[in-house]
């Protein structure tokens, strides 16, 4: 394929009258299902749902796998010499991606199960492969089934619209191996870059991941004291994603961060001094990380409203895709003549999937969460009703996140989820430790659903730039969900054997979003939430109705209020590059020219930090400690130094290197 760039036309809204033409034609027929990439998109499934589930439960941190995959089945169709591969590997990247965003639903929720196990030895919690593969399977499957009819909507009506930082990068990658384009040398520098930029700090401690206002005691002393904390990551991963994300949205999230973090964190430690915030620490006495543990519950409060008004904003998408199901049966359904680029799964087939996976998780929960219980057929009705409600209209949301920012707030949208399906549960009648599991596997399918969802607005914009065609990436999208749960639970299940997950053993197998998930629902099965945290909620709620009413995104400002501050400056950062590199010449074309440019090289960076990530997480499961001093010297005051010095030799060849 002689053309190795997107269209002109790939990255801003179209002008009336004007139609996207992707790489690979609608007329074209290319390569996209053989045996080829069927097999190595289910073996990258298995690995990396492994891999990720490992890591995301041993450190907390769950590593976004698409895009090593994709740099994968590049690589290895340029080493075999795979000709018109293209198609093959969209179709590897979508299959594989499933790892990813399985794990995230199931560890998130499901190892809170083993938690509750242990902290309960006299109750009969059970927990076995059956429940943790079904949660994640039925999730899987309901996420990609509710976002089918909203495709068109996300990937072709609002084009332009959405940055789709991780669809971006991606994309560039693929492209990348297509000939000897233009964008393919300086792709590939970026990557060894921002890779080995990376690669040394996880791996080797050769500076510090953070640049803090702690770099040294007094600012350690000066932050304890007034409880303002200063955090930046340094990574160029995320450089890259901030630059891809804009300065409009990275500013908003700021914005919300900020709020948080220099405004209620001081402002409790401040008006409520003797306030419990964290396991009878109060806030007087609490580190900053600390009180904003408790005061992201804001964060939650506003995401749950941004939801809602995402849900309301949209109703006209979600009516529309119901007359979408109306017309498939309607008397005057005819043969689905769309060009092949547009062609979904048919709606007749979506439907039929979707009762299918109503009756099969209705029998989930009658046979085997609820068997138990008083009144197993009111309670599984119930939690039926809560899952599918919740999921289908959080979907929308979901992929929003995934659009504007590539981060998916499925944790916070998760806890929602808990609160309501634990309040509602309770007030029927079921509660203790049989309303806390039926919570958590309510909230595991709920998780897995939004995770998937998210997580495939992102395949979908990818073949929308490139051509492929969505009713076979969603076909096969099935496939690699039930290899992946299927990974991910022996992977949950052999871990808990390994190391048990246990209230004692946190700092062996952390499986922070789990226990926190375990910690919400226990005392709203057992007797109430804290009136502080009702609070909390509730002003999240407030802040995210102003700001619709003000034209700003709820959303993104909500999502700056629930991730941690030193995951949101360097979006800033990187947004602020990207408006300059785009407004220093009078030339618009130049301006234009070094955006796009700019836009390569951070896709670089984000590319080689994911592939690399997954080099650094494999020398730590074979047991690799290779860090300077034991990781001391990152840490300290000159390992801190050395991180923001670095960061801004790293910023200024980013603009160095656009002007080319």
């Amino acid at each position: 394929m002689s053309n190795t760039k997107l269209p002109e036309n790939a990255m801003r809204p179209l002008r009336p009258g004007e139609e996207y033409e992707p790489l690979m034609p609608a007329k074209a027929n290319p390569k996209e299902v053989t045996a080829w990439s069927l097999c190595l998109g289910l073996l990258m499934a298995v690995i990396f749902s492994a891999a990720t589930a490992y890591l995301g439960l041993k450190v907390g941190q769950v590593f976004e796998a698409a895009i090593p995959i994709t740099i994968i089945a590049v690589g290895l169709a340029s080493a075999l010499k795979r000709k018109d591969s293209l198609g093959e590997n969209v179709m590897i990247q979508s299959i594989g991606a499933c790892s990813g965003m399985i794990v995230a639903g199931a560890i998130f929720t499901l190892p809170a199960l083993y938690i509750l196990q242990s902290k309960f030895p006299t109750e009969n919690i059970s927990v076995n492969f059956f429940e943790v593969f079904m949660s994640s399977l039925l999730g899987g499957v309901l996420g990609i089934l509710f976002l089918i009819p909203f495709r068109k909507y996300f990937v072709k009506e609002k084009h332009g619209e959405y940055p789709f930082p991780e669809a971006t990068a991606s994309t560039q990658v693929l492209i990348s191996g297509e000939g000897e384009g233009s964008q393919a040398k300086p792709l590939v520098i970026a990557s060894l870059i921002g890779g080995l930029y990376d690669f040394c700090v996880a791996t080797f401690g050769t500076w510090a991941e953070n640049f803090t206002s702690s770099f040294c005691a007094w600012g350690e002393a000066a932050s304890m004291k007034t409880k303002l904390f200063f955090s930046c990551n340094t990574s160029a991963a995320l450089l890259g994603m901030g630059y891809i994300v804009g300065l409009k949205y990275a500013a908003i999230m700021c914005a919300g961060s900020v709020l948080v973090w220099w405004v209620v964190v001081p402002a409790l430690a401040l008006l409520f001094p003797d306030m419990e915030v964290v396991n009878g620490v109060t806030a007087a006495m609490a580190s900053p990380g600390q009180i904003f543990q408790f005061a992201k519950s804001i964060g939650i409060g506003g995401i749950a409203m941004a939801g809602l008004i995402g849900v309301w904003n949209s109703r006209a998408v979600i009516k529309s895709s119901f007359g979408l199901i109306g017309q498939a049966f309607g008397k005057n359904a005819s043969a689905d003549r769309t060009e092949r680029t547009q062609r979904d799964i048919s709606m007749k087939v979506v439907v039929l999937g979707i009762f299918l996976s109503f009756m099969a998780t209705a029998l989930f929960f009658y046979l085997d969460v609820m068997a138990l219980q008083s009144q197993p057929l009111l309670y599984s009705v119930v939690a039926l009703v809560i899952v599918f409600v919740i999921a289908f209209l959080f979907t929308t949301v979901a992929a929003n996140a995934i659009a504007i920012v590539g981060s998916n707030p499925v944790s916070g949208m998760t806890l929602m989820t808990l609160i309501m399906a634990s309040l509602i549960m309770a007030a029927i009648g079921l509660n203790g430790t049989g309303g806390m599991v039926a919570a958590l596997i309510m909230g595991g399918v709920v998780c897995t659903a939004l995770s998937s969802a998210g997580a495939f607005v992102t395949d979908l914009k990818i073949g929308y730039w490139l051509g492929s065609t969505p009713a076979k990436q969603q076909t096969f999208k099935f496939l690699g969900i039930l290899v992946s749960a299927a990974t991910a639970a022996g992977v949950i299940m052999l871990l808990n054997e390994v190391y048990g997950f246990t209230e004692t053993n946190s700092d062996v197998m952390a499986a922070p979003q789990a226990r926190a998930m375990a910690g919400v629902i226990e005392p709203l099965m057992n007797g109430g939430m804290s009136s502080q945290t009702w609070m909390l909620y509730g002003i999240g709620a407030v802040i995210s109705l102003v700001l619709n009413y003000c034209g700003i995104s709820s959303l993104a400002f909500a999502l700056g209020m629930f991730i941690p501050l030193q995951l949101n400056l360097p979006l800033l950062v990187g947004g602020a590059v990207n408006w300059f590199v785009g407004s220093r010449s009078k030339d618009e074309k130049v301006n234009l020219a070094r955006v796009e440019r700019g836009t390569l090289l951070s896709s670089g960076f984000i590319a080689g930090g994911a592939l690399l990530g997954v080099v650094s997480t494999a020398l730590t499961f074979f047991g690799c400690d290779w860090l300077i001093q034991g990781g001391e010297w990152s840490t300290s005051t000159y390992g801190q130094l050395l991180s923001l010095a670095c960061y801004l030799l790293l910023i200024c060849y980013l603009i160095r290197a656009t002007r080319k």
